[in-house]
């Protein structure tokens, strides 16, 4: 998936402001599990939401204002309970890898309660994205 920096993701210096990443990666997660017939919204409805329980990211080159991201989403390690997501930003133009990261979601119900995902679930995530346009 692709990020454009606008000038409202960056700070004074024209450089994307730490923090946005991690909403950066919270899109790419959603485009992940949208790819593979996963709705967010359904999935809630249905009583299942994740909470993020671990982020890390690994800061290797500023991005700035003009520049679009690209943004290569996997699913690095799955319980039943929990997904873990392996990001990688990269500038589109030049290929230069702007952020690494991962972050650890569990899965929980309507009371915040950590809940197994089921089998459905689990598999559609395991499951290459669905190239049908």
């Amino acid at each position: 998936m692709e990020i454009r920096i606008y000038y409202e993701d960056t700070d004074c210096g024209g450089v994307v402001y730490y923090a946005n990443y991690l909403k950066y990666f919270e899109r790419a997660r959603t485009h992940y599990l949208e790819e593979r017939g996963l709705s967010v919204a359904e999935l809630r409805d249905g009583g299942t939401q994740f909470m993020v329980v671990h982020a890390e990211l690994d800061y290797r080159s500023p991005a700035r204002y003009g520049e679009t991201l690209t943004i290569d989403t996997d699913l690095a390690a799955m319980g039943q309970a929990s997904l873990t997501f392996a990001h990688v930003m990269r500038e589109r133009t030049s290929g230069r890898v702007v952020v690494e990261g991962s972050a650890k979601l569990v899965a929980v119900d309507e009371q915040l309660k950590i809940k197994r995902l089921d089998k459905p679930t689990l598999a559609a995530l395991q499951g290459p994205p669905d190239t049908r346009s």
